[in-house]
């Protein structure tokens, strides 16, 4: 393993884990990453799992609007825009493997002494 790996996969970490402190005590919506189990063969990504979220929030309608992008190719899964109590309603579908917070985060130096 490289040793700036190790600094990565510890600075992300602490990303995700600031990221649930401000969604758990804002009370509102917050965004979120949903890992679920692949889709059965010849079923479409995408409405499976919009189907997933639907059945949680109640309606495809709102599924709809809570749904920010969809993952396809290395995971498979979702992010989506959630209240606490629709998060709740999530995790507890069978297919969902993981929830985490989404967290943005930012390059702070170009500089890696000549690490590539």
């Amino acid at each position: 393993m490289k040793p700036w790996t190790a600094t990565v996969s510890l600075l992300l970490a602490a990303a995700v884990a600031m990221a649930a402190a401000v969604a758990a005590g804002e009370g509102g919506a917050a965004n979120y990453l949903v890992f679920v189990d692949p889709p059965p063969s010849g079923v479409v990504c995408t409405a499976y799992q919009l189907s997933i979220l639907a059945a949680a929030l109640g309606s495809e309608e709102k599924a709809k609007g809570a749904i920010i992008y969809n993952y396809k190719n290395v995971v498979s899964g979702f992010s989506a825009r959630l209240t606490p109590s629709e998060l709740e309603a999530v995790k507890k579908q069978p297919q969902v493997n993981r929830v985490l917070p989404s967290a943005t985060l930012s390059l702070m130096s170009s500089n890696f002494d000549g690490i590539s």
